[in-house]
């Protein structure tokens, strides 16, 4: 069985992914990761993966997810988003192309728990093997998967969140914040007092009402996250799955002091409501 914690922020939310919704808020958490659980739920990991061989590391995490992206074809996108979202010309969608949407497929397989459907999906096909209709791509989102994926292989074990949804773990980040529960991986910190570094998760909120964090944690709203894999000269490198149906990255300002945001919440970036800062707590 889940936890109740998992119960709250992952049972109850259907639309998966980056979907938009209307989240009341939610109660506070007390529950720790279960190793027993995690054992149990990610049966179908590599054992490096499972048990784990090495601690858990930064420099694991990001180059995984480095390595991910140079299989996509090291694309970079420093456009703001279009408004309607990136949709890519027909016969020529890199979730779907050969060899990406298998990749994909094990994206869901290895970053998701053993029990949910989710792991049976790939870049272009439902848990029963049927092909995803286009129009309905958006249900599939795959960039939480994509993260899940990067911290379970990067030997996060028990203390992440495996979840098809980012803010499963923004909020236990935010209970992590507030005391309210301990023994995770991840620590919601605010864009304004918080430097991100290399191996760190950036995320914003993808609702159409303005979200902030002093009302996290929230139910089942929509957003995504990036893993920092670079530090340069008043810009971190961020990379992200199902971005433009890729793994993408893009280059993010920040302060003189590494930061997203100017004291006050004035974030730097205009092209995204950058809502938290997940710091990650790595062994090594």
């Amino acid at each position: 069985m889940r936890t109740p914690i998992q119960t709250v922020y992952v049972l109850m939310f259907f639309l998966v992914g980056c979907n938009v919704s209307s989240p009341p808020v939610i109660e506070e958490a007390d529950v720790k990761p279960a190793g027993g659980q995690f054992i149990a739920e990610a049966g179908h990991s590599p054992p490096f993966a499972r048990m784990p061989y090495e601690t858990f590391g930064r420099a694991d995490a990001v180059a995984i997810a480095e390595q991910e992206w140079r299989l996509f074809g090291e694309r970079v996108d420093d456009d703001p988003p279009p408004p309607r979202g990136f949709s890519p010309v027909p016969g020529d969608d890199p979730a779907r192309a050969p060899g990406q949407w298998e990749r994909i497929g094990e994206y869901w397989w290895l970053g998701q728990d053993a029990d949910r459907r989710e792991s049976a999906w790939t870049g272009m096909h439902d848990e029963k093997g049927k092909e995803i209709d286009e129009s309905r791509d958006d249900y599939y989102a795959w960039s939480a998967a994509f993260i899940s994926y990067v911290m379970r292989t990067a030997g996060a074990g028990a203390r992440f969140p495996y979840s098809p949804s980012h803010h499963v773990y923004i909020n236990i980040g935010k209970e992590m914040k507030l005391g309210r529960t301990s023994g995770w991986v991840m620590v919601a910190e605010p864009v304004d007092g918080y430097a991100p570094v290399l191996g760190d998760l950036i995320c914003y909120s993808r609702e159409r009402y303005k979200l902030n964090y002093e009302k996290l944690p929230r139910q089942q709203f929509a957003a995504h996250c990036d893993i920092v894999v670079a530090q340069d000269n008043r810009q971190i490198s961020v990379i992200g799955g199902n971005v433009d149906h890729a793994v993408t990255m893009k280059h993010v300002p920040v302060t003189t002091d590494g930061r997203l945001a100017d004291p006050g919440d004035h974030v730097l970036d205009a092209r995204y409501p950058w809502l938290v800062v997940l710091r990650i707590l790595y062994d090594r």
